[in-house]
């Protein structure tokens, strides 16, 4: 019988792409890319209860049709295992708010809180550069989430240089669709061979835009809808590589302004910029003990307009 911990809970703060470009590919095959990562101070809950008896376990559902071994949490967890040679276990569950596919860095997120927490409720010690290089065998997106910070990213996405980015707000949106990355990789009609890209000149606003941001408005109507809508309230624009779109605001209350504007039935809600992830805040002063997971199979959307 294993002896079990308490609960804790610790966020899994969603992401941003506020520009991507594709530069080219490497020998292997991956696609070089750029791209600006901006925090949000909205995303999933990650619940953890440590075990003495080295079993790792899912919890709940965490994504529709994502077999537990698939799971990135729970992969993290055995990774870290695994790696520092640690014998204890833990139990996993998540209460969902970041839809799958949208481009948001749902999976990626979680995984990463999975590596951090653990690291600290475990005992292994590890710093932060070791659970980003965990965390890279997982996918490009888990090192930021690890790191904390908003960044200029490079290379497959895992060259991080910290980026202050000015305070703002979004209104967030899901079509409802998603579209597997490797397919949008492969089309024919995506740009792969944009010029490279600085700091500075993102600064100043001369680098925008989306590469998949085209090839899914064609091949997606309920993209191309979503966009039209969006329209209305200011210029939208595509994060990542999934189908989820955004808005951005100088103020919170001009994004809510916005966000009423919508017509009814559109999933759309709102979430602040952040500087620094709420994961490190939960790291510093301590995780919070609760009864058990809020429920895993919640709602993706944390507010939806009416």
């Amino acid at each position: 019988m294993s002896a079990e911990g308490a609960w804790t809970r610790w966020p899994a703060p969603a992401k941003l792409n506020l520009f991507l470009h594709v530069t080219g590919r490497r020998a292997d095959g991956y696609h070089l890319l750029q791209s600006v990562f901006r925090l949000l101070d909205w995303g999933d809950d990650v619940y953890l209860r440590v075990r003495d008896d080295g079993c790792i376990r899912r919890i709940g559902g965490s994504v529709a049709g994502v077999a537990e071994a698939d799971d990135l949490a729970v992969r993290a967890a055995r990774l870290l295992q695994q790696a520092s040679g640690c014998a204890s276990g833990v139990d996993i569950a998540i209460d969902k708010r970041i839809p799958a596919g949208g481009g948001f860095g749902g999976g990626s997120s979680d995984a990463a809180t999975v590596l951090v927490a653990l690291n600290r409720l475990w005992g292994t010690g590890l710093e932060p550069s070791a659970l980003a290089a965990l965390g890279l065998r997982l996918g490009a997106d888990v090192p930021v989430f690890v790191h904390g910070h908003n960044a200029w990213a490079e290379g497959i996405g895992e060259q991080l240089t910290p980026l202050a980015l000015p305070p703002a707000s979004y209104v967030l949106a899901d079509p409802g669709v998603q579209v597997p990355t490797a397919a949008l990789f492969q089309a024919d009609d995506l740009t792969r061979d944009c010029h490279p890209a600085t700091i500075p000149g993102y600064v100043s606003g001369t680098v925008t835009g989306n590469v998949f941001e085209p090839v899914l408005r064609r091949r997606e109507p309920a993209v191309e809808a979503m966009f039209a809508t969006l329209s209305r309230i200011g210029r939208p624009r595509l994060t990542g590589s999934g189908s989820g779109c955004f808005v951005e605001f100088a103020t919170r209350q001009r994004a809510e302004d916005a966000l009423q504007r919508l017509p009814d039935g559109v999933k759309a809600w709102i979430a602040d910029g952040v500087q620094r992830s709420p994961l490190l805040e939960t790291l510093e002063h301590g995780p919070r003990a609760v009864d058990g997971p809020a429920g895993s199979s919640r709602s993706a959307h944390a507010v939806r307009h009416p």
